[in-house]
């Protein structure tokens, strides 16, 4: 897997356990796709076979037996192929006639992208909009179907939630330890790691080893600046040597020497070294995205605090704040994001009457988008869903629901991309040029006139 790509990967899914029993789902007929459906394919009795590299098994379980619930004669059995093999996998799979009916697409160039795959897949705008209306566009999020549809506008896949990063994660024990609050702005940053390195403890701790959260961090800081400018260089339409993206490379690169990011951190790699410190209390804090709201939860801190290697885990309340202000210019805090992960429906597939009613249910029906929602790990395609804070256990309701609440609000408002305007070797020209500015390769502007380069190209 190219290490670039590497930032889709995430921290595992506690969410196996979030359906309720008893989901009142109303009647979805799925409609006819196209020519590998066979005459005895049925909107209501099948077997669908199911491949991606996300959710989890045990979320993917869920899914299915709330499905279940209301289709008893579609059997869907879920197969998770490891994200580092899944193009390996899956490519063969769908040129051949017996791949599965039913298999994950991603946004941008990366793992499972639309790219290289919707060839494979059916249009299921018809599909879509029998299920939610003509007007269905206004009842999703729009950073869904923008990364899944095509140049020619087939809607390839269906997004059953989306993930967004841009904000950091604080432990508030460690804040309420040592006297401190959180920063709001970059001079409070440094401030406040000054202060933690004051107490030989680790403030802010970034994988710098992994070219995708580093791309997070420098989009972060960019869009704080001025927004829009990384996306227009994304899509050509401005130089990546742009005076605002010349002043976020130089913030990026001082945050290596002026204590806010630890040492030694192009050896770090996100997952699983700094989500492992977090989790075992041994940084205040880290830029993780929306997907990190799972660890809110009772069961998911102590699985996560478990996972990290503490004995006896006890969670803690892990708080979501707001990307620092840079440039103390006000603009709002940044938040960028993609479709989590759509699911599409083979052209190949002889069961795409009964697939595209499972495909349809996850991603429309407002009870399956309920269980997405609640499990806190993707923000639901339907607009109209947020999590049912009665049904969720939080470590900290006081705290952290609040805070939850308004980073689902400005997530869902969000229609910047985070991966899915780029193509695989621009994504790998970023990571080159982060990589060498970090390591002392190569000035800011030196590494950017490279990126350019590579972009033109």
């Amino acid at each position: 897997m190219n290490g670039f790509w590497s930032g889709r990967r995430r921290g595992k899914s506690i969410a196996a356990a979030v359906v309720a029993a008893g989901l009142l789902v109303g009647s979805l007929a799925g409609c006819s796709g196209s020519s590998g459906s066979s005459s005895a394919d049925s909107a209501t009795k099948g077997t669908v076979n199911w491949w991606g590299w996300t959710p989890e098994i045990g979320v993917g379980k869920a899914y299915i037996a709330a499905f279940n619930k209301v289709y008893p004669n579609i059997k869907v059995t879920y197969k998770q192929v490891a994200t580092a093999s899944y193009d390996a996998a899956i490519r063969p799979a769908l040129a051949s006639n017996v791949g599965p009916d039913v298999f994950n697409m991603a946004p941008g160039g990366g793992i499972g992208s639309i790219a290289a795959y919707q060839g494979s897949a059916i249009d299921l705008a018809p599909v879509v909009q029998k299920a939610l209306g003509s007007d269905w566009k206004s009842k999703v999020a729009a950073i869904g179907p923008v990364g899944l549809t095509t140049s020619s506008g087939k809607l390839a896949a269906l997004s059953v939630g989306s993930t967004f990063a841009g904000s950091v994660w604080v432990n508030p024990d460690m804040f309420a330890k040592y006297g401190l609050t959180p920063p709001k702005t970059f001079a409070d940053w440094v401030k406040v790691c000054s202060a933690f390195a004051s107490h030989n403890v680790t403030c802010f701790e970034q994988g710098a080893g992994d070219p995708g959260f580093n791309m997070d961090l420098l989009h972060a800081i960019a869009d704080s600046i001025k927004p829009g400018v990384w996306s227009k260089a994304a899509a050509g339409k401005a130089k990546w040597t742009d005076p605002t993206l010349v002043q976020a490379m130089t913030v990026f690169k001082s945050m290596f020497s002026n204590g806010i990011i630890q040492k030694g951190a192009l050896g770090v790699q996100q997952y699983p070294d700094v989500n492992n410190d977090f989790m075992a209390g041994k940084t205040a804090m880290v830029m993780m995205g929306t997907w990190y709201m799972q660890y809110s939860t009772v069961a998911g801190a102590t699985a996560a605090v478990s996972a990290a290697g503490v004995a006896n885990a006890k969670p803690f309340p892990i708080v979501s704040i707001p990307f620092p202000d840079v440039t103390g210019a006000g603009n709002p805090a940044p938040l960028f994001g993609d479709a989590d992960y759509g699911l599409a429906v083979n052209t190949k597939s002889t069961h795409q009457k009964a697939a595209e009613t499972f495909v349809t249910w996850l991603a429309t029906n407002e009870a399956a988008q309920q269980v997405v929602a609640n499990s806190l790990n993707d923000i639901s395609a339907l607009s109209s869903v947020s999590p049912k804070w009665s049904d969720v256990t939080l470590v900290d309701q006081s705290s952290q629901q609040s805070t939850l609440e308004s980073l689902i609000g400005n997530a869902s408002k969000i229609t910047e991309p985070r991966l899915g305007d780029l193509s695989t070797p621009l994504g790998q020209a970023i990571g080159v040029a982060t990589a060498s500015v970090a390591g002392g390769q190569a000035t800011p502007t030196a590494a950017l006139t490279t990126l350019q380069s590579s972009a033109k190209g």
